[in-house]
């Protein structure tokens, strides 16, 4: 009924609801109040007593007024107590989750994509918030109601308020076994609720390729299935809740019922007709809370489904890091292995020297896991086993903040945030004059396209919709060259830049070994030639390493590829 881990997720709560506990009682004392005001005002009424003036009036008209006046209070305070609470728990759980990504520095369970994160820290906190604010105070108040309603109606015949709180625990049995498999399907909803939105945003990030490859039926026969398994899923919820909310409106008005008839027994046998009226009135508020109770108890367990996915990645470990400083020197890799489950190895005995003041050419075709070795230099990845050694130190004794100040990164998919590119340098450096940027731009030859349209106060869009990919890269690029570090990664940072600005950038890339590592990752192996150590990766092995000049020399895949590679860009383009 009541998930102690999701209660004791948001720090602070308890005290709001038991304020809001402590409200709906008083309202449900307001009613009451009310209703003995109505039934005495309606005995004096028909009463034959010729000493009932206006006056005798005085005492009901007050209960009626004072209960409604609380009503109203009580309702007001309530409205606010419970929007504090909202407010409460969806700020503590939105800064706990953005803390716990900040900690595991992006790294979330793979099965939960991009869409499904931000579902679960919008529309699931927000469906946890009525969890706290809707079902936990309406459980308490649901269950202290009934034993407050009984302790007043057994004062006027013990009879009845027996049977209507014998009746009441029929709700919470049926609420009880619903729980059971609610949860289950709540569980398979949410799932298949995040599946269907991560399916949808990589539908729509990949159309262009799907149109391409004209396979965008296909796409849509995807999305039209997992859309199918959600409109199965959620009309099982709703006809659960229909199911249920069925059931609970029987017993309810069946109990009432049932006590109403032994209250109108009870009349005919001597008790007051007031009494009896009262009696009459009361019954169904011995119901009524538990009955707001099942209705909220559905909107809970979709919220509790949202906690145990928000709980899921509060629990998930760290990358354990010690607080050693990375200091410039030499990288090794030793019997690397890693594996992101344990069927499929990536990469497999990893033996690898980057030296300081040196490039280091890692390549290979798609999917030999270039980029898997890059994030495990990073820090990103955690090998199954092996070493990750800079300087002597291993990685996972570097405390990550200054692991990341030492590391420079650059990739196809570096991101360029939604703000003025003068604002995007000055995220990698606040301290960045203008003078400086402009040198960068000019050493990646996008000086000349940013002076033409905007300057440095030109608004990159969401997503960098409105510079090419090319042009995207090369501004990453220019932001890393003006932040001086102890590593560079180029992670295929020229895969979409023309064959001119590329050389370039390598000439750029060359400048950075006059005080720091650089490790240089790609398929071109025309971008190799200059690395002082290269090494050829394929299904996860290395197969080749040695110079350019070696590698050549060896006649191996490295070189095959190599000749191909020039062939089709034409030796004259590359001794250019």
């Amino acid at each position: 009924m009541i998930d102690k881990e999701l209660m004791r997720l948001v720090k602070g709560s308890n005290k709001q609801i038991v304020k809001c506990t402590i409200l709906n009682i008083l309202a449900l004392i307001a009613n009451v109040c009310i209703t003995a005001g109505i039934c005495l005002a309606f005995s004096l009424t028909i009463s034959n007593d010729p000493n009932i003036n206006q006056g005798s009036y005085i005492l009901p008209f007050n209960a009626i007024l004072g209960g409604i006046v609380l009503r109203y209070l009580v309702s007001i305070q309530n409205g606010k107590n419970k929007a504090l609470l909202a407010t409460m728990v969806k700020k503590n759980l939105r800064e706990q989750l953005f803390s716990k990504l900040l900690e595991l520095e992006g790294e979330v369970d793979e099965s939960i994509g991009n869409a499904a994160l931000t579902q679960i820290a919008v529309e699931g906190i927000e469906q946890l918030d009525l969890y706290f604010t809707s079902y936990i105070p309406q459980f308490f108040f649901a269950m202290i109601s009934p034993i407050l309603l009984f302790a007043i109606c057994a004062t006027i015949n013990i009879s009845v308020a027996t049977i209507l709180l014998v009746c009441v625990p029929i709700i919470p049995i049926a609420i009880i076994i619903t729980s059971k498999y609610a949860k289950k399907v709540f569980a398979k909803y949410w799932s298949k609720y995040l599946k269907i939105g991560d399916g949808f945003l990589d539908a729509m990030q990949g159309l262009q390729d799907l149109k391409l490859f004209m396979t965008d039926n296909k796409g849509a026969e995807k999305l039209a299935k997992d859309a199918e398994e959600f409109r199965k899923i959620t009309m099982k919820v709703l006809l659960m809740q229909l199911a249920s909310i069925t059931i609970m409106d029987l017993v309810a008005f069946g109990g009432a019922a049932v006590g109403i008839a032994r209250a109108v027994i009870a009349g005919t046998t001597g008790l007051n007709p007031i009494y009896v009226l009262f009696l009459t009135l009361l019954a169904a508020e011995f119901f009524l809370p538990l009955r707001a109770l099942g209705s909220a108890f559905h909107v809970a367990m979709n919220g509790a489904g949202a906690g145990k996915k928000i709980l899921a990645i509060l629990k998930a470990l760290p990358i354990q890091r010690g607080s050693d400083t990375f200091e410039s020197g030499t990288i090794q890799l030793t019997n690397v292995i890693f594996a992101y489950d344990t069927n499929h190895i990536i990469l497999n005995n990893i033996n690898m020297t980057c030296r300081h003041r040196s490039i280091t050419a890692i390549a290979g075709e798609s999917g030999s896991g270039k980029t898997t070795l890059s994030r495990i230099i990073l820090g990103q990845l955690a090998p199954m086993s092996g070493e990750v050694l800079i300087n002597g130190k291993n990685i996972s004794n570097i405390a990550s903040e200054n692991l990341y100040d030492s590391i420079a990164c650059t990739s196809d998919s570096s991101y360029i945030f939604n703000d003025t590119i003068l604002n995007n340098f000055k995220l990698a450096k606040p301290d960045i004059t203008e003078e400086e940027i402009w040198t960068a731009l000019k050493k990646v030859e996008l000086d000349g396209f940013i002076k033409r349209d905007g300057g440095l106060e030109k608004i990159i869009n969401d997503g960098a919709s409105n510079i090419s990919r090319g042009q995207k890269q090369r501004l990453a690029l220019a932001i890393n060259l003006t932040i001086k570090k102890k590593l560079y990664i180029f992670d295929e940072a020229t895969s979409a830049v023309d064959f001119d600005s590329e050389k370039v950038i390598m000439k750029n890339i060359m400048a950075l070994t006059r005080y720091a590592s650089v490790i240089l990752i790609t398929h071109r192996l025309t971008n190799t030639k200059m690395a002082d150590y290269i090494y050829y990766l394929k299904h996860g092995e290395i197969k080749e390493s040695g110079t350019h000049k070696d590698l050549i020399a060896e006649n191996g895949e490295y070189a095959s590829i190599y000749n191909k590679q020039v062939e089709l860009i034409g030796s004259d383009v590359i001794n250019a």
